[in-house]
């Protein structure tokens, strides 16, 4: 899938479709693991801390319990492959498109998230047999027991709250337990990593913002914000801060990619780099203008203005991008650059401190890594790498868990009077 970019929702959307349903001269699936490998996985709480999926619970036709193709319709998660893949659960995101700044804006922000966030709770109640919310780290363990799948929610950009901190306590009464401040442009909480500088890392509302998530028992997320803002939110933070789905800079150096002091200064803190899977943080993607225009062509002369595509639209779209890819082919990431990051951020900060994220319905995916059925393969690499049943558990689900755990512990020290 094509780079995030900082536009509007329909492009947004219109860009993750187009690179989801990349060459199909691409892998055509996951390469099986070994029955060594499969063992130390399926023995794994496997968590992926930023699945966008929710973004396709409003698509006509789309359900989670069916199985679907990356290749027909973009989307990289649903409970079949889940079960194949062997994922347990994760967080499912309230993804926010930033808007306008000030009181418009946020208005608009706080509207589209409570929808977003009832889609989710509305799944979770159809399927309640196959998945169920978690609220507590405990909980993924409780519900795993109980043969579902473990559903937390995060929220990516603070914009719904940035109008109104007190609406942190809303989300969170609502089950969100995660929350980032900025996603690709700068909001009224902080500066992103992706934009020029408007605060010089967080806001004076933003620095509030990490008081207020540490009072709730709020998981920070500092993915996508300004190196000054995550130095910020290390420093304030009394409870460790997660990068949910980003990348290292001495591997590749990108905006959205963190560098190696700030990783032993997260890890400092307790905190966790979950290495995402996202093609343009890993190697040179170049803009080619020959290709955006036929395939903006492509999807005007078939009615396609957003997401919300029939399954007959989705199809007419990867039959008419065959020949597009054919004359305009773009490069693309594969499992030795995520391996790279991988064992780059292994080596750096240890174990405790790295797991993983596909950033999957959201732009993520590579070669060998398409969807959710290719992460046994990370396993298996990381097997052949040294690293043991121990080390795995940490990195599959462990960690985050534990980040999400002493979240808890400083919320419950704060709210009991026994601050330092």
């Amino acid at each position: 899938m094509t780079h995030k970019s900082p536009s509007s929702l329909p492009v947004r959307r219109i860009a993750g479709f187009i690179l989801g349903l990349s060459a199909l001269a691409a892998s055509a699936g996951a390469v099986a693991a070994s029955p060594d490998a499969r063992r130390v996985h399926d023995a794994a709480v496997v968590l992926d801390t930023h699945f966008d999926t929710p973004a396709n619970f409003s698509r006509p036709g789309w359900s989670i319990l069916n199985r679907h193709d990356w290749r027909l319709d973009d989307s990289q998660v649903d409970l079949p492959r889940m079960i194949e893949g062997g994922v347990d659960g994760g967080f499912f995101v309230v993804f926010t498109p930033q808007g306008p700044l000030g009181p418009e804006g946020n208005a608009a922000a706080r509207d589209h998230a409570v929808f977003r966030t009832s889609e989710i709770r509305e799944m979770v109640a159809r399927h309640g047999d196959q998945f169920e919310l978690a609220l507590t780290a405990d909980d993924a363990e409780r519900i795993l027991a109980r043969k579902k799948r473990f559903v937390f929610m995060s929220m990516e950009n603070g914009a719904p709250v940035a109008g109104d901190l007190s609406l942190l306590k809303t989300f969170y009464d609502l089950g969100v337990r995660m929350v980032g401040p900025v996603h690709f442009r700068n909001n009224d909480l902080s500066d992103s990593s992706t934009d020029t500088r408007l605060w010089g890392g967080l806001s004076p509302l933003g620095q509030s913002f990490v008081a207020q998530a540490n009072r709730l028992g709020m998981v920070i997320d500092a993915s996508h914000a300004s190196d000054e803002a995550l130095d910020q939110m290390i420093a304030l933070s009394e409870a460790p801060i997660i990068l949910s789905h980003s990348g290292c800079k001495d591997v590749f150096d990108h905006p959205r990619n963190v560098d190696d002091e700030r990783l032993k200064a997260l890890a400092a803190k307790g905190g966790v780099i979950q290495i995402n899977a996202f093609s343009a943080y890993m190697i040179t993607t170049p803009r080619i203008p020959e290709r955006e225009a036929a395939l903006a062509e492509l999807a005007r002369s078939l009615g396609i203005s957003g997401r919300n595509m029939t399954a007959a639209q989705r199809r007419a779209f990867a039959e008419g991008r065959q020949s597009i890819d054919a004359r305009w082919p773009l490069p693309r990431a594969n499992m030795d650059d995520l391996m790279a990051h991988m064992l780059h951020a292994l080596e750096l900060v240890g174990p405790d401190h790295v797991g993983i994220s596909g950033d999957f319905d959201g732009g993520g995916g590579i070669e060998g890594l398409e969807d959710v059925t290719g992460f046994p393969e990370i396993t298996r690499r990381l097997l052949a790498a040294g690293y043991g049943q121990a080390d795995i558990n940490k990195i599959w689900g462990g960690n985050a868990l534990r980040v999400l755990k002493a979240a808890e512990a400083v919320r419950d020290r704060l709210n009991s009077g026994k601050a330092d």
